[in-house]
């Protein structure tokens, strides 16, 4: 397991994957039409609503993979705006436990592959969703982005040039 240490570069990259998540995922719920959550693409397609509670699962199961306890909850979604605030919730939550001193229970890359490289895929898929219910998210060049360290809430900074 990895030694607590406040400039592990693995600890950080996986907290600079939580505030990309937050800033791809805050750009893929921010300004959805009321009616987004429920949204239907098809038979047996989740709709946004049941994914964004999906992505705050897997972000708790992180968490309680990273403090040694394992624990999966498979939670009924919660009205969109409440999903919205638990989703950043949760990444602070678990940005909070990597930035601090307390040793991880998994390695970073069993972190990273598992809820944090699922929870961007399923990013995506709300991303194509508000394509197909008509509201597409912008794009822009995610690598100029400006992500950092412990940003992990709804208040990201605006895109530098969206297209």
């Amino acid at each position: 397991m990895s030694t607590p240490s406040t400039s592990d570069p693995k600890r950080e990259l996986l907290r600079h994957c939580l505030a990309t998540l937050a800033y791809r995922g805050g750009k893929a719920i921010r300004n959805v039409p009321n009616t987004f959550a429920d949204f239907q693409a098809g038979e047996g397609v989740r709709t946004p609503g049941k994914i964004l509670a999906h992505i705050g699962d897997l972000l708790d199961w992180g968490l309680s993979i990273a403090i040694g306890k394992r624990d999966w909850h498979d939670s009924k979604p919660l009205p969109w705006e409440k999903e919205v605030e638990r989703f950043f919730a949760a990444l602070k939550k678990f940005d909070d436990f990597l930035a601090s001193t307390e040793p991880l229970q998994a390695s970073p890359e069993k972190l990273f592959q598992g809820p944090i490289a699922d929870a961007l895929t399923h990013v995506g898929q709300v991303a194509i969703l508000r394509r197909m219910a008509g509201e597409p998210v912008k794009g822009e060049s995610y690598y100029d982005a400006e992500i950092m360290l412990g940003r992990v809430g709804a208040d990201q900074v605006k895109p530098k040039r969206e297209f």
